[in-house]
């Protein structure tokens, strides 16, 4: 550890990624200490470490941190694309792919404007609502009903399940334990029965798309079939319920922004972008050295965990001439959904799903702004609003 450099006390109460304390830290150097080893501060430096196959995906023996090492949660946590490197994790992405093709997921972009615009409808006339149970969780959580084929009206169970496996993100993931464990099974019930549901037929959708993988030879083998229907369930729903709000309040700071999408929808690709850029549900990126690594300067020593920081990154003077929010400025990619080996597999239907809701949002609600009381998740690892009330001029359905 370098002592002359910024140290970033991500265990501090009240520490925020966006700080101008991380700020400063990145006009002084590419990367400061942390707790955890190092974190990185500069957009070239994220992107060319991301891309760097000796380094493995960060959170891979998160639950053996805190001393599981076995049952359930450790079991599936093992099997689970992000945790899997190497060849296997290759030939997973190679065959899921056709899964998350646009071939698959384009079809269902009007369903997306279909459903953004139901919930809309719901509170439209009221002048306000709490954003985030409103319309941010059944928009994702009815987006992966759509996905894998399940009736709507079991979008709450799987919200249900999706949040309380949402704890194993915690620090108090050991006491948390049986509440997280019983979301898990709850989504992996869920997840054998359509796949079982899929065997012997021709279905081309999402889970069928994976299921004829399986089949072909047995080149995925039928955890790793679980795992993975299992895990999209999950990451589907709280990355997408977490950025749609941290897009609102993005907006809300923004509003001629909002307005121009508002005007002009065709802005819609590039406003998910831009909410990305400088607003991620994930705050930072985490990777751990497979070997050591010289890189710059420093040696990043075998088991090192580096913590790329998206934030910092996506704002970074020496990369964005001017890193104000924009949404008519195209932009280097971000790293919002990672990057690298373990860049998200899921991003296409994020991008197409967001995109669709943004779009309607803007055009019905054109004078939002967010209102007193809206409450968040710590602003570092993974944040998004817990509660988000907004207000709006009312409109007729």
């Amino acid at each position: 550890m370098n002592s002359n450099l910024a140290f970033l006390d991500f265990n501090q109460a009240g520490f925020s990624i966006r700080s101008a304390e991380v700020m400063k830290a990145r006009s002084e150097h590419w990367y400061a200490n942390t707790p955890y080893s190092i974190a990185i501060l500069r957009y070239e430096d994220a992107n060319t470490l991301l891309k760097d196959k000796r380094l493995y995906q960060g959170t891979r023996r998160w639950p053996e941190h805190y001393g599981i090492t076995d049952g359930l949660l450790a079991t599936w946590w093992q099997t689970m694309l992000l945790s899997v490197e190497g060849d296997d994790h290759l030939r997973l992405r190679k065959l899921s792919s056709a899964a998350f093709s646009p071939r698959t997921i384009e079809p269902m972009t009007p369903f997306f404007a279909r459903l953004a615009n139901e919930l809309i409808d719901n509170f439209c006339e009221e002048g306000s609502c709490e954003f985030m149970s409103d319309f941010a969780e059944p928009f994702s959580a009815r987006v992966i009903t759509e996905l894998l084929g399940l009736p709507k009206e079991r979008w709450r169970e799987l919200a249900d399940y999706a949040t309380e496996l949402g704890y194993v993100f915690s620090v108090t993931i050991k006491n948390d334990l049986p509440v997280i464990e019983h979301g898990l099974q709850g989504i992996l019930d869920i997840s054998q029965k359509l796949i079982d549901s899929r065997i012997g037929t021709d279905t081309d959708d999402f889970v069928g798309t994976l299921v004829k993988a399986n089949l072909d030879g047995q080149k995925i083998t039928n955890d790793e079939l679980l795992s993975l229907v299992s895990m999209i369930v999950f990451a589907g729903f709280d990355t997408t319920r977490n950025q749609l709000g941290l897009g609102m309040q993005t907006f809300s700071a923004n509003p001629a922004q909002w307005q121009k999408l508002g005007i002009n929808p065709e802005l819609g690709r590039l406003a998910v972008e831009e909410v990305m850029r400088v607003n991620p549900t994930i705050t930072w990126v985490s990777r751990e050295a497979s070997v050591d690594i010289e890189y710059k300067e420093i040696t990043i020593k075998q088991g090192t965990t580096v913590h790329l920081l998206t934030i910092p990154a996506g704002s970074d003077p020496a990369k964005f001439e001017s890193p104000e929010f924009d949404i008519e400025k195209e932009r280097a990619p971000h790293f919002g959904f990672g990057g690298g080996m373990h860049h998200c597999i899921g991003h296409y239907v994020a991008r197409l799903d967001m995109k669709e809701a943004f779009k309607a949002l803007a055009a019905r609600l054109p004078d939002m702004k967010i209102a007193d009381g809206a409450t968040y998740l710590p602003d570092s690892g993974n944040t998004g609003p817990t509660s988000l009330p907004i207000t709006f001029t009312p409109t007729s359905k």
